[in-house]
């Protein structure tokens, strides 16, 4: 209709209907936007709108055209258009009565709603952004406390597991210093024990010069310190006369407690400058395990100290239990052998008066056969007359009771003393070879040095089952007198060499060794600083090697 063409020059769309809801006219910009037009009922179906009726059957009472054909006053309304579920456009839709038409304007507000949407949108993410940012925040700050707790738990377990796998004070505090250097970026820590109320630098991580020194602070930071405080300044005196720092100083010094009493402090020197909140935590739980440990430490040290106090007042108990055993031993056997060479010369006295006097009146004797006999069996009387009198000697000598002192003495011939002694061990049973070197006169206790040669021969001839051999090697050299005893008995076990020179042990069997025999040997060969040694092998043999310097 040539009346409505006027509407062309709008940019909305327009549509004009009659009463009965027919189309009269379409402006271009309609055409244009809805070019697939066919009629307004189907149109309509693509429309919608926010209006929620009430029940009703009538589809149409969904269409916002429906309202706007049908409202008896002007209609406006927000409505959208579905060209596709994935093509809508947003219109304001404005119906106006013309007397029997109605003009529908379609003013695409499409762009408008999704800007809309895009600032809303916009609006939300960055409010969205902003509670993200808050989020990070915080976990960065929960992460930084995480990251120190971290550190500390660390630290402190680290501390734990050297405070624990050790018992020495130093090993522990050299630890403790230089893990505190690495946290703290310190260039100096030392500790300085509290002794009378006076501080000594006792362990330094850094300037080892300190060490040993005594320091003191002014009385405010002492009092801090005695009051269980850290300490933390910058400073350029690091203590009472002190030389000057070049430049201002972090100092922390960290007092360490036990039993409320203060036993010493560790101080860090640092050129950081930063707020101390969490590490001020970390120091007081390593003071506080510092402080049993070094206690504990020293309690062990303490007895350590005291054990080997008892071990050595124990050893030396030993040594003089054996020496007051041989001592008694030879005593009583000194009186023993003197008691026997009185009674054995008494009655040899008067068999070797008789034996001179039947020697003087054989010749007299007219019967040559008798006068034979006499003189062979007086001579065979005369022999054992003077091996009486030879065994008697010989263990005189041995004991030598009025021979305390040192002295020169031949130790080939004190050997073959020893020998004499044991012959009824070794006769018809064990061959004795001799290797004796050119040996000088050595100065020593003889009667103490035959007892160890008798203890040894006497134990080779008891390892020794049926027939067997023993020898004897003497040499001297650099000044050293060697003494060797081989014998090819049943040896002895490994696991027994180290303990057969212990007084008290024995491998003889219970009732039959004292187990002082070898341990007293040790002992007199150490007084003649010496040495005794032993090789053996089950089954083979041993032998015992003694060493006496001459000097």
């Amino acid at each position: 209709m040539k009346r409505f063409s006027f509407l062309n020059q709008f940019p909305d769309s327009v549509i004009v209907t009659d009463k009965l809801g027919n189309i009269v006219f379409q402006n271009n910009a309609f055409k244009r936007r809805f070019h697939n037009f066919s009629d307004l009922k189907k149109f309509s179906h693509y429309t919608n709108f926010d209006i929620c009726p009430l029940n009703s059957e009538n589809i149409e009472i969904y269409s916002p055209i429906y309202h706007a054909l049908n409202s008896k006053e002007d209609f406006f309304a927000y409505v959208t258009f579905e060209f596709s579920p994935s093509n809508i456009l947003y219109f304001n839709l404005m119906a106006i009565k013309k007397k029997k038409y109605t003009v529908i304007f379609l003013t695409d507000v499409t762009a408008e709603n999704e800007l809309e949407n895009y600032k809303l949108q916009k609006e939300k993410l960055q409010q969205k952004y902003n509670r993200l940012e808050e989020e990070n925040q915080d976990l960065q700050k929960i992460r930084q406390k995480a990251q120190s707790q971290a550190i500390r738990i660390a630290l402190i377990n680290k501390m734990s597991n050297i405070i624990r796998e050790s018992m020495d004070i130093s090993k522990i505090l050299n630890s403790a210093l230089s893990e505190l250097a690495i946290m703290f970026g310190a260039y100096e820590v030392y500790y300085a024990s509290n002794l009378d109320n006076v501080l000594t630098v006792k362990e330094i991580y850094g300037n080892k010069n300190k060490k040993n020194i005594q320091i003191k602070f002014d009385e405010n930071t002492y009092n801090q310190l005695t009051s269980g405080d850290i300490s933390v300044s910058h400073c350029l005196i690091e203590y009472i006369g002190a030389k000057p720092f070049k430049q201002p100083v972090m100092r922390i010094i960290v007092p360490i407690f036990h039993m409320q009493k203060l036993i010493g402090i560790i101080v860090l020197l640092s050129y950081q400058k930063r707020e101390l909140n969490e590490e001020l935590e970390i120091l007081e739980a390593i003071s506080s395990q510092l402080g049993n440990a070094i206690i504990r430490a020293e309690l062990y040290q303490n007895n350590i100290k005291t054990v080997n106090e008892l071990k050595n007042t124990l050893k030396e108990l030993k040594e003089t239990q054996i020496q007051l055993i041989n001592s008694e031993k030879m005593a009583s056997l000194g009186q023993l052998i003197a008691g026997v060479a009185h009674e054995i010369n008494t009655p040899i006295a008067s068999i070797k008066s008789n034996n001179t006097i039947l020697n003087k009146f054989i010749p007299r004797i007219k019967d040559t056969e008798i006068a034979d006999m006499l003189k062979e069996i007086n001579e065979i009387d005369y022999e054992a007359i003077q091996r009486i009198s030879n065994i008697v000697t010989s263990l005189k000598k041995f004991v030598r009771l009025d021979e305390a002192e040192l002295q020169q003495a031949d130790i080939n011939r004190e050997i073959d003393l020893t020998l004499d002694l044991i012959r009824h061990e070794t006769k018809n049973r064990i061959e004795i070879k001799k290797h004796y070197g050119n040996i000088p006169l050595i100065k020593c206790y003889p009667n103490m040095l035959n007892q160890v040669f008798t203890n040894i021969l006497i134990n080779a001839c008891q390892a020794i089952s049926g027939k067997g051999k023993i020898e004897i090697t003497t040499k001297y050299a650099n000044k050293k007198l060697t003494v060797k005893i081989k014998d090819n008995g049943k040896g002895i076990a490994k696991d027994q060499l180290s303990k057969i020179f212990t007084a008290g042990y024995t491998t003889k069997g219970a009732g039959i060794g004292t187990g002082l025999g070898l341990a007293i040997c040790t002992k007199i060969i150490e007084r003649h600083n010496g040495e005794i040694l032993v090789n053996s092998e089950l089954g083979q043999g041993s032998e015992f090697i003694i060493t006496i310097c001459s000097e």
